[in-house]
């Protein structure tokens, strides 16, 4: 069900779950088998905190959040930051990735929508920022 898409509208948080299984499906369907998504000590070894999720998992939870907000409208343009790493634990929890949006204009039959994506660890509650000036114009 679409979303009312009018300038200032705060548009309701998506959460979707990351779990490693995720992160194996999603490394099938894209080819992207780098080990620093699947291994801890070779993300360790390289610096990272842990396992993380690859970035277009992380961008293409974005693209659905927006997709279901706005009943799958063409998307113009959409761009962010990766400014913290999804840290994927292995446990059965995972972690998750909230989106929020708010409508910041409509002109032209373009709506842009400001963006917040979050990972909250399943371990700490922690929730962090991990996209930077996220931002996506839709045809509406």
């Amino acid at each position: 069900m679409m979303t009312t898409i009018e300038a200032g509208a705060e548009l309701a948080p998506k959460t979707y779950p990351v779990t490693r299984a995720s992160l194996v499906r999603y490394a099938g369907a894209s080819g992207d088998f780098n080990p620093i998504h699947w291994s801890d000590r070779i993300a360790t070894a390289v610096g990272l905190p842990g396992v993380i999720a690859h970035g277009m998992f992380t961008m293409a939870l974005v693209a659905r959040a927006v997709s279901e907000w706005t009943d799958g409208a063409e998307v113009v343009d959409f761009g962010a930051k990766f400014t913290n790493p999804v840290v994927v634990p292995d446990d059965d929890e995972g972690t998750s990735v909230t989106v929020s949006g708010t409508v910041k204009s409509v002109e032209d039959g373009l709506a842009t929508i400001a963006l917040t994506v979050v990972s909250t660890s399943s371990t700490t509650g922690e929730a962090q920022k991990v996209l930077g000036m996220p931002k996506v114009s839709v045809r509406v």
